[in-house]
C-alpha cells in the first residue's frame, strides 16, 4: 500500500534550513582544491515540496580512474616506504595532530548533524549521537594507546635476550565508508589507522558522503600532505584501479562481501594485503518457550527497527517457538505500533525515509515473495509495509519459511521476518546452512536451558546477546564475526592492533649492549614515551 510521499513543503520551517554542501572539491596530496571534472548531485530521500523530487542538498566530485590513482599515489608518496613525515612522527606528535583535527571537527558538529539528517534521514538524536560517539571513540583510542604504553611499553628478558616491543604502521590504507554510519564506522577504522602512523585513502560513500566533505580542511590543515586523501564517485570505477597499482598495504571495508571480494582480487599481490572486513549479517532473534515475551518483543522491536533496520547488527530474522508464537506476535505488533514514523526532525520519530533510492522497491519485492508463498503482513491493519515515497512503516512478516527470500537474504530495512521452530535442532540446522555469522540474541529465562544453544552459537557468531538486542556497543567490547560477516575484530584496542605491526628492539644482554640500546631508545622518536 502507498501513501502520499514524505516531503517538506516550501512553507515549512525546515524548508529554509535545508543544507547545501558544495562538495565539488577534492582532498589529495594535502590540498583542498576545486575539482575540474564532472559532479554527482546528492539528494535527500525527503522530497522537496516545490519540485516533488528528491531534495538536492549538495554535490560530490565524479572522480574517474585516473583521479583515484592520483590519490593513492599521493598517499604512497606520503608513506615513502615508511620514511614519510607522518609515519616518522613520534606517537605523541601524531596524537597531538589528531586532537587538533578533533577540535576543528567540533566546530562543524551542527553542520555534520544537519547533513546526516537530510542525506541519510537519521533522526535528530541519532544524527547527534553518531557525531558524539565518533569523537568519544577517538578519545578512547588515544587513551587506549597511552594505557598500552604503560602496560606493555617496557623491556622484557628471555633466554639471555632483552627486547622492547612497539607497534609500527603498515603503510598505505584504503578505507571504504558505509552509508548507514558514514561518519562513525569510517572513523572507527580510519582514525586508529592514522594514529598508528599509516597514511590513508578514504573512499567516501555516494550516499552519506557529504559529512566527509565538511572535514577536508581539518585534515589538510593539521596533517602532512598526502597523509589523508579522499576519493568519491563510482566505487566500481575507482576502487579497482587503486588496487591494481599495488600501492595499498591494508584494506578496511565495511559493506557487502561481493564488492569486497572484487576489490581484493584486483590487487596484484594479495598475499601482502592485510584485510579488515565488516560485512553482511542475518542476525537471529531466538525466542525460547520460557522467554519473557513482553521484554523479548521490546528488544526485538528496537533491535530490528533502530535506524530503520539499516544496521549490520540489526535482528534480521526472528525464530520463535511455536508454542508462544501467537502471543509474541501480538506483543511485537503492539510494540512496533508505538514507533513514530515521519521526518527526521519531528518529535518522537524513530522510522524515517530510506536513503538508498532502490531500497523501497527491493523491500516490497521481499514482502511480495513471502506473501506469494503463504506469509502475511501481521501488522497490516496498523499500516505495516505502507510506503510514503521512501518512508516505509515497519512490516512484520510471518510465518517465514526457508522457501522465502526473507529467510536468508539480508533485508537491511524495516521488515521484521518471524519464523517458528518446534525443536532447537532446527536452529542448529539454520546455523549450519547460513553463510552469515555476526551475532544472535537469545530470549530465555533459563540459563541452564539455553546453555546448549549458547555452545552452538559460540562457534557460529561473534557475539551472543542474552535477553538483549544485537549491538556493536560499547566500543570497548570486541566486535567480530564469522563466515561472510567479518574478517578481523573492531574495538578501541583491537583496531589499534590491527592497523599496526609489532616491531622489536632487541639485543643479547650485556653491559655494552644495554648502553647502546639505552641511547637508541632515548633518542628514537619511535620508542619515545608519550
Amino acid at each position: 500500500p502507498a501513501a502520499p510521499p514524505a516531503m517538506v513543503a516550501e512553507g515549512d520551517a525546515m524548508y529554509g534550513s535545508k543544507p547545501y554542501v558544495d562538495g565539488k572539491r577534492t582532498l589529495v596530496g594535502g590540498k583542498v582544491e576545486a575539482f575540474s571534472g564532472g559532479a554527482v548531485e546528492v539528494s535527500s530521500p525527503i522530497l522537496d515540496g516545490k519540485t516533488m523530487e528528491r531534495a538536492v542538498i549538495g554535490s560530490l566530485p565524479d572522480m574517474q580512474p585516473e583521479d583515484a590513482v592520483k590519490a593513492v599515489e599521493a598517499a604512497a608518496a606520503a608513506w615513502d616506504q615508511g620514511q614519510g613525515a607522518w609515519p616518522q612522527m613520534s606517537m605523541a606528535e601524531r596524537i597531538a595532530a589528531i586532537e587538533r583535527v578533533v577540535e576543528e571537527l567540533r566546530g562543524v558538529r551542527q553542520q555534520i548533524v544537519d547533513v546526516l539528517m537530510w542525506e541519510i534521514a537519521k533522526n535528530t538524536a541519532d544524527a547527534a549521537k553518531e557525531f558524539d560517539r565518533t569523537i568519544q571513540f577517538i578519545e578512547a583510542s588515544i587513551a587506549a594507546l597511552r594505557d598500552t604504553e604503560k602496560d606493555e611499553g617496557g623491556w622484557m628478558s628471555a633466554s639471555g635476550t632483552r627486547g622492547r616491543v612497539r607497534r609500527a604502521p603498515i603503510g598505505v590504507m584504503l578505507a571504504l565508508a558505509p552509508f548507514n554510519y558514514p561518519f562513525n564506522e569510517a572513523y572507527a577504522v580510519f582514525i586508529p589507522g592514522l594514529l598508528m602512523g599509516n597514511v590513508a585513502v578514504m573512499k567516501i560513500p555516494a550516499v552519506g558522503g557529504l559529512a566527509h566533505v565538511l572535514t577536508m580542511e581539518a585534515f589538510a590543515k593539521h596533517l602532512p600532505p598526502g597523509a589523508v586523501n579522499f576519493v568519491s564517485g563510482s566505487g566500481r570505477k575507482t576502487m579497482g584501479p587503486i588496487m591494481e597499482t599495488g600501492l595499498v598495504d591494508v584494506f578496511a571495508f565495511i559493506g557487502g562481501s561481493r564488492a569486497a571480494d572484487a576489490i581484493i582480487k584486483a590487487h596484484p599481490a594479495p598475499h601482502r594485503l592485510k584485510v579488515f572486513l565488516q560485512l553482511e549479517g542475518k542476525n537471529l532473534g531466538i525466542v525460547m518457550p520460557d522467554a519473557d515475551l513482553a521484554e523479548a518483543a521490546k528488544q526485538v522491536t528496537t533491535g530490528a527497527t533502530s535506524y530503520n533496520g539499516q544496521r549490520c547488527t540489526a535482528i534480521k530474522l526472528v525464530l520463535v517457538h511455536e508454542t508462544v508464537k501467537d502471543e509474541f506476535l501480538r506483543l511485537l505488533t503492539a510494540e512496533v505500533a508505538k514507533l513514530g514514523v515521519g521526518l527526521p526532525w519531528e518529535d518522537g520519530v524513530k522510522i524515517t525515509p530510506l536513503p538508498e533510492p532502490k531500497k523501497p522497491a527491493y523491500l516490497e519485492e521481499l514482502i511480495s515473495d513471502a506473501l506469494d508463498k503463504g506469509a502475511e503482513v501481521v501488522n497490516a491493519e496498523q499500516g505495516g509495509g505502507r510506503l510514503a515515497g521512501a518512508l516505509m512503516t515497519p512490516a512484520i512478516v510471518s510465518p517465514v519459511t526457508s522457501a522465502m527470500r526473507l529467510w536468508d537474504e539480508e533485508q537491511f530495512g524495516p521488515v521484521v521476518p518471524v519464523a517458528t521452530y518446534r525443536d532447537v535442532r532446527e536452529i542448529y540446522d539454520y546455523l549450519r546452512e547460513t553463510r552469515f555469522g555476526q551475532q544472535a540474541a537469545v530470549f530465555t529465562s533459563s540459563g541452564k536451558g539455553a546453555a546448549p544453544l549458547v555452545d552452538v552459537l559460540a562457534t557460529a557468531v561473534g557475539r551472543i546477546n542474552i535477553n538483549t538486542q544485537c549491538s556493536r556497543s560499547p566500543d570497548t567490547f570486541p566486535f567480530s564475526g564469522r563466515r561472510s560477516s567479518a574478517l578481523g575484530t573492531m574495538s578501541v584496542t583491537e583496531a589499534l592492533k590491527f592497523f599496526s605491526i609489532e616491531t622489536v628492539l632487541a639485543y643479547r644482554d650485556s653491559a655494552a649492549n644495554r648502553g647502546v640500546a639505552a641511547g637508541a631508545e632515548a633518542n628514537s622518536k619511535f620508542f619515545a614515551t608519550f
